[in-house]
């Protein structure tokens, strides 16, 4: 039902409870409508233009092992790189990547445990 059309003719209810609710559904769905006409309207009037940064193609190269990746940021660099498609792309530095991180090369370190809780008995241990 819109809203420029007159309300359907009221039908007199079998029992009070029933007029009653429908006319509070039919109240609450009038209500609905129109708030979310006013809602769509208010958030076109005050969404504002230009305010979020331009995303682009960026190459991200690991300086540390000499690694690059095509991947897409807001971030913007005077340095550019030739990309293996011909095309000139901004190039961003990064000290770490997956190529070069230490979980994803499996090189991870094994802490000494045992050192530390002997060190930690000697320090805290019964005297």
């Amino acid at each position: 039902m819109a809203l420029d059309e007159p309300a359907p003719p009221y039908r007199i209810p079998s029992t009070p409870w029933q007029g009653y609710a429908t006319s509070v559904f039919l109240l609450l769905k009038r209500s609905l409508e129109r708030f979310r006409q006013r809602s769509l309207r208010s958030r076109i009037k005050l969404m504002r233009k230009d305010i979020h940064p331009k995303m682009r193609e960026v190459v991200f190269k690991d300086i540390s092992c000499d690694f690059a990746f095509l991947g897409t940021s807001t971030l913007d660099s005077k340095e550019t790189m030739s990309w293996e498609d011909g095309k000139t792309y901004p190039l961003i530095k990064v000290e770490i990547s997956s190529a070069s991180h230490p979980f994803f090369t499996g090189k991870q370190r094994v802490m000494d445990t045992e050192g530390r809780i002997d060190r930690f008995k000697k320090k805290y241990g019964k005297k």
